[in-house]
């Protein structure tokens, strides 16, 4: 598969954030290029949005450019519609939930078949969950060590658009995020900008 395998942190620092969700403790370091970078066109301003959304919620080219085209072709804000397609694919509900600490950690519980919805196993990271349905931990994978782990201490109540039940390990999704709901520094509107001068 073609994800980026690179030094997550050194990426992480070139957009000045902490994109991967655990990368936090060790970006501390020096900045890369600090002193002799050259000032982004406005181009480069709009496609460094794009890689840092793409990184963030790992997903490759071309599934972007098709969630990008859905979502233009979907009545409402364009930006914000990428945004909650992004939210609502089965590995970052994963994530979201706390099921996994990382989006790639979700990404690979869903592909080794640990994660059901309403009540099948689904192992296709890009699954659009859907309001309404069920995302639980897969019976026979509830005892999981790297379970247990993301789970302890995790706040359940941050996402107001996904619902956890502790006692069956499973969460409901209420409705679409809305946009205030989706933490990520993401600025969408440079996206729309960048495809629509392509």
């Amino acid at each position: 598969m073609a994800r980026y395998t690179g030094p997550k942190v050194k990426l992480s620092r070139k957009f000045g954030e902490d994109i991967f969700g655990n990368t936090n403790k060790r970006m501390n370091g020096r900045n890369p290029g600090n002193g002799r970078r050259r000032k982004s066109s406005e181009y480069g301003v709009m496609l460094a949005e794009k890689q840092k959304a793409k990184y963030t919620y790992g997903v490759l080219e071309k599934q972007f450019r098709n969630l990008f085209d859905k979502a233009a072709a979907s009545s409402g804000i364009t930006g914000e519609i990428l945004l909650q397609s992004l939210e609502c694919r089965l590995d970052n509900v994963v994530y979201r939930l706390g099921i996994a600490t990382t989006r790639a950690a979700a990404r690979q519980l869903v592909n080794h078949k640990h994660i059901t919805v309403d009540g099948k196993v689904v192992n296709i990271a890009s699954y659009s969950v859907k309001p309404g349905q069920i995302v639980a931990v897969r019976e026979k994978s509830k005892s999981l060590e790297v379970i247990a782990d993301a789970l302890a201490g995790f706040n359940h109540s941050k996402y107001p658009w996904i619902e956890w039940d502790e006692a069956t390990k499973s969460g409901k999704m209420l409705h679409k995020p809305e946009r205030a709901d989706i933490p990520e520094n993401i600025k969408e509107q440079l996206i729309v900008e960048l495809y629509s001068k392509n």
